[in-house]
């Protein structure tokens, strides 16, 4: 699904960003930048959780901006992954599908397919507490999945984890987003993580969402603004 903030203004106080940018349907992009720029700003304003003061934000050629959050064709995956702690990993994810928990056998059997799919086979009835790091990212992962919406919002939901497991989610949400023909837009403060499984990056600075340039080419030869960020 097409996203476009058209000539979107976003004011905090005395911060200020200027978005006028397009994604193509399918197509991942990576949020990279200095920080305090407004990267979790951006992909907030996309998500509906701030109400831009100016401009407009399409999905699909529908305008959304004043739509909530709920009623966007969009689920995002928060870095610390909002599971809830008295719930198991079944009942978290199946917030995914029903907020009230009335779950259909046909709903439970998505769900079973759905943690099959993301590694967490046999683990329905475990609670987030007992959980390793890259389980709780796998169960966050899979709750986004059985919303089944076409634009997937990723804030750092893998900066905690090690360097391996952290390659692992990534590849695992390239896939992901590959089969279902997903358009990813995924704040990082890796660059290594952007190469990996985003072919175009939006650069978040000096008050300014970037349009998407190819992310090679953006990291091999940053603007000023970048170089600083990244120590070069």
């Amino acid at each position: 699904m097409a996203l476009i903030l058209d000539n979107v203004e976003i004011h905090r106080g005395s911060f200020h960003l200027n978005a006028n940018l397009t994604l193509k349907p399918g197509t991942s992009t990576a949020i990279i930048g200095p920080s305090g720029e407004g990267k979790s700003t951006l992909l907030n304003t996309v998500a509906g959780f701030i109400t831009p003061a100016a401009g407009r934000i399409l999905a699909e050629g529908s305008d959304i901006t004043q739509s909530p959050p709920a009623g966007r064709p969009l689920t995002m995956v928060f870095q610390d992954n909002n599971l809830f702690p008295h719930l198991t990993l079944a009942q978290n994810t199946g917030l995914g599908i029903a907020p009230n928990l009335k779950l259909s056998p046909a709903d439970k059997s998505r769900i079973t397919q759905v943690l099959t799919r993301t590694g967490l086979t046999g683990l329905e009835g475990a609670y987030p507490p007992n959980l390793s790091g890259g389980q709780q990212s796998r169960a966050a992962l899979a709750r986004a999945l059985l919303r089944g919406r076409p634009i997937l919002l990723l804030d750092e939901p893998f900066a905690a984890l090690g360097p391996a497991l952290r390659q692992e989610m990534l590849d695992l949400v390239q896939e992901i987003c590959a089969t279902e023909a997903l358009t990813l837009l995924m704040i990082t403060h890796n660059p290594d993580d952007a190469l990996r499984i985003c072919p175009q990056t939006v650069l978040v600075a000096e008050g300014t969402a970037q349009p998407p340039h190819p992310t090679q080419d953006l990291l091999q030869n940053p603007p000023t603004a970048l170089k600083s960020y990244l120590g070069i």
